[in-house]
């Protein structure tokens, strides 16, 4: 987890990256603060337990979604806060009333929220994907190797999404299983090995490792219809299965070319170059 501060106008925003999960979280009490122009703490604080207590008995799924992490307060000590990723604030967002809220929703997406953005508008995301990937040195094949494993990695999401897999610590606990099962390292340590942080390690894997990350996951979901898996547990299972399909293949492929798919290779800037070429 990495503790950071943001800036929307002349608000502090306290923000926290998971980095198993590659997501920013953001103090929900500072967004609220901002929304309603109040630098004070408690008024604040005040503010958002109400809205809180009225959206709980809506039935809003918004609160439900919120969790708490440890984030540093103005006394220098760190204390349970209720934080939010980008999807969620922008529902909470829509609940209060404020000539801030489209404002906060574009600072929101400068600040690295992609996921924003691909929801309001998928192919103009992808577009801009394509072209950043260009930019900073991604050939032509390993752009069309990214996309269609995003395609193959959102088809399988869809299928949890709608098997009783719905929190995001189950998709992330799903996904890294796969990625294990194939390639006998866990995403953090991948990411490790590539010399990464918050970057996004499917933006630094080479070709090969997309092809066989694709390959998992287009198994897994394969399996996980024909067994009709539902479920973390029985999702888990599919995983282990489809994460060793591409693991044999993986194998092989090595035993054959006497070169290991799992690289460190990546697409970070240096100093004599802008960006890693493959």
């Amino acid at each position: 987890m990495k503790n950071t501060l943001a800036i929307f106008e002349d608000f502090k925003i306290r923000r926290i990256y998971d980095e198993e999960k590659e997501m920013w979280y953001f103090s929900v009490v500072d967004i609220v603060g901002a929304l309603i122009q109040q630098n004070d703490f408690q008024t604040t604080r005040k503010y958002w337990n109400k809205l809180k207590e009225r959206l709980n008995k809506e039935g809003s799924e918004s609160v439900t979604k919120c969790h708490q992490l440890k984030l540093e307060a103005a006394d220098g000590k760190k204390y349970l806060t209720d934080v939010a990723n980008p999807e969620t604030l922008l529902r909470l967002i829509q609940s209060i009333p404020s000539p801030k809220a489209e404002p906060i929703k574009l600072w929101l997406a400068k600040v690295g929220y992609e996921r924003m953005q691909e929801i309001a508008d998928p192919e103009k995301s992808l577009n801009r994907a394509r072209e950043n990937w260009k930019k900073y040195g991604r050939s032509e094949k390993w752009v069309q190797q990214r996309m269609m494993g995003q395609e193959t990695r959102n088809k399988l999401t869809d299928y949890w999404s709608k098997h009783e897999v719905t929190k995001e610590e189950e998709y992330a606990i799903l996904t890294n299983i796969i990625h294990q099962e194939w390639s006998d390292v866990s995403i953090k340590e991948h990411k490790n090995l590539k010399g990464l942080k918050a970057q996004n390690l499917r933006d630094h894997m080479t070709e090969a490792e997309l092809i066989f990350t694709a390959l998992a996951e287009l198994s897994t979901r394969q399996i996980a219809e024909s067994m009709e898996a539902k479920g973390v547990t029985e999702n888990k299972r599919a995983g282990i299965k489809g994460g060793r399909i591409a693991k044999n293949a993986r194998v092989e492929l090595e035993s054959k070319t006497g070169k290991k798919v799992i690289s460190k290779k990546n697409y970070l800037p240096t100093k004599n170059i802008k960006a890693y070429r493959q």
